[in-house]
């Protein structure tokens, strides 16, 4: 898709409107999310510093999928795997950026397993 799509232009807008509101920092990093058709990707990313924490997708070579066929199941699944990487790093409460989603489906699922798996948002 060409950036002149107008659904991406609207995406991108809504990206800028919510990254306004929402930073991260060291105490309080922000989690974003990103989704493509296929796959779903997440990172933890200390604004401030500008790095990025931990990251997370479906494309990880330490991620296995939890089933085939169920987008949703999996993006439960990085969720889960992105919490427990977080811990390991020391971060224990996020600021979540939808990156621009609607929070229902896969966004939703993802951050269901990021707080099943001890993240607070």
């Amino acid at each position: 898709m060409a950036k002149t799509d107008p659904k991406t232009r609207a995406r991108a807008k809504r990206v800028r409107r919510i990254r306004k509101k929402i930073t991260g920092n060291s105490v309080q990093p922000r989690l974003r999310v990103f989704k493509s058709n296929k796959h779903i990707y997440a990172q933890i990313i200390d604004d401030s510093a500008g790095k990025t924490l931990v990251s997370m997708s479906t494309v990880d070579k330490g991620y296995t999928k939890a089933d085939q066929n169920d987008k949703t199941a999996n993006a439960k699944q990085v969720g889960l795997l992105l919490a427990e990487a977080a811990k390991s790093a020391g971060v224990g409460k996020v600021v979540f950026d939808r990156g621009g989603y609607i929070y229902h489906g896969r966004v939703k699922a993802l951050s269901e397993g990021a707080r099943e798996g001890g993240l607070q948002f």
